[in-house]
Order: structure tokens, then sequence, then C-alpha cells
């Protein structure tokens, strides 16, 4: 069974551009919409809207509100969530397909503290 986001939630995730470096993602939800459990290898994001969401993983979840223009960094995970606000999410991800020197993949599940953009 396949984690892709744009298999397990192709209503809220496109394909915008791939190749054999990376794939990037589009993803768009409006308030009260979730998603199904995925997995994101090691990301960068960045934000189109500002936006709230619930994001689970694992036995945690998190609450994370983000400004448009956001950049972050997102270390491989599995997740699902909700859009909690009062509106629409639309994100850009950009996917790394090389393993970072300490990452053999995606992993199992995320620690909560790794459910938002790493910023700093």
């Amino acid at each position: 069974m396949t984690l892709d986001p744009v298999v397990t939630n192709p209503r809220h995730y496109s394909v915008v551009f791939e190749n054999d470096r990376v794939r990037v993602l589009e993803y768009q939800d409006v308030p009260g919409e979730r998603t199904t459990p995925h997995q994101h290898p090691d990301s960068v994001m960045y934000t189109l809207s500002t936006f709230r969401r619930r994001l689970v993983s694992g036995g945690g979840d998190r609450e994370v509100q983000l400004d448009a223009g956001t950049v972050g960094w997102l270390p491989a995970q599995e997740h699902h969530g909700e859009n909690i606000g009062d509106t629409p999410t639309h994100v850009i991800f950009v996917e790394l397909k090389e393993p970072g020197p300490t990452a053999a993949g995606a992993r199992a599940a995320a620690s909560p503290g790794d459910l938002g953009p790493q910023t700093s």
C-alpha cells in the first residue's frame, strides 16, 4: 500500500513539476477538510496562504498556524492533517528524492515536534 500523498489524497495534492532529483507538489484544501495518512520525504515547504492546521503523527498531534510566505524545512515524516482554521490552505512542497546524510528514507512516524516547518 502506498502512502504517496498524490495517490492517497489526490483531491488535495498534485504534481506540478518532477525530475530525477525533486518532485514539486501543490496542496490545497478548505476549512474542515482532512487528509488521510501519507508520507513525505525530506522537503522544503512554501506557504501561499495563511492557515491553521492540526497535524497528527503516531500518538501525537500539533496545531500549527503559518503565515503566507513562510518557508521551512520538513524532515521526512508520515502524518495526516485537518484544516482547523477559517481560511483555505495553499502550499508548495519541494520533495527531495535523495535521502539526506542521516535519513535512509521516510520515517515511519514523525514526533510531534517534527510536524511543522523548521524555519531556523
